[in-house]
């Protein structure tokens, strides 16, 4: 079959066209971040991973009341609240949450256990990294939500979350080994 020089002529302007839409995004500016290096920018209002806050004292600002669970509208939220001990307290008030866990399978990131917290204890950080191998280590109890670094505690939803990161606790500060006797060396002539 016979298709003509019109044929060849419509093929290679589509092959000249084609490269040359792959030039001009070649020497453009990529698209793409190298992400575990550079952070990705988040609009200011995104809301990702929780995170249980602490006072500065270091009592949890949890008080078991239950109001975010009730206020989560996919039922991802667990609080078991409990009563505080008067010599040696979690929580500044009665009651604690003596277990707190999400599942973060069902989560919708919504930000009502946010807004319904009367303590500002459970937040929504920017981290956006929860991905795992098993069902199970996504759902996130107290162990994986309290802020463990007590210098970032206190700035909730800014880029610090992504130095807190849940359920990593931080490696305890290196302690310099102990100064070791120098023998003296003995002085004068001899």
């Amino acid at each position: 079959m016979n298709r003509g020089p019109f044929f060849v002529l419509q093929a290679a302007y589509g092959l000249v066209v084609g490269l040359l839409t792959t030039l001009k995004y070649f020497f453009s500016k990529k698209a793409t971040i190298d992400y575990p290096r550079v952070p990705y920018r988040h609009a200011e209002r995104f809301r990702g991973v929780h995170e249980l806050r602490r006072y500065d004292d270091g009592l949890e600002r949890c008080i078991g009341c239950e109001l975010c669970a009730v206020a989560c509208p996919a039922n991802a939220i667990t609080v078991i609240g409990a009563e505080n001990d008067p010599h040696a307290p979690v929580s500044p008030g009665e009651r604690y949450g003596y277990r707190y866990e999400i599942d973060m399978l069902r989560c919708i990131f919504c930000g009502f256990c946010e807004e319904a917290c009367p303590t500002d204890a459970i937040v929504l950080t920017p981290r956006f990294d929860i991905a795992d191998f098993t069902r199970d280590r996504l759902i996130f109890g107290k162990d994986k939500l309290l802020v463990r670094d007590p210098l970032t505690q206190h700035r909730a939803n800014t880029e610090s979350a992504a130095e807190t990161e849940p359920g990593v606790v931080p490696p305890a500060p290196a302690t310099p080994p102990p100064p070791t006797a120098v023998p003296s060396q003995p002085t004068g002539a001899s």
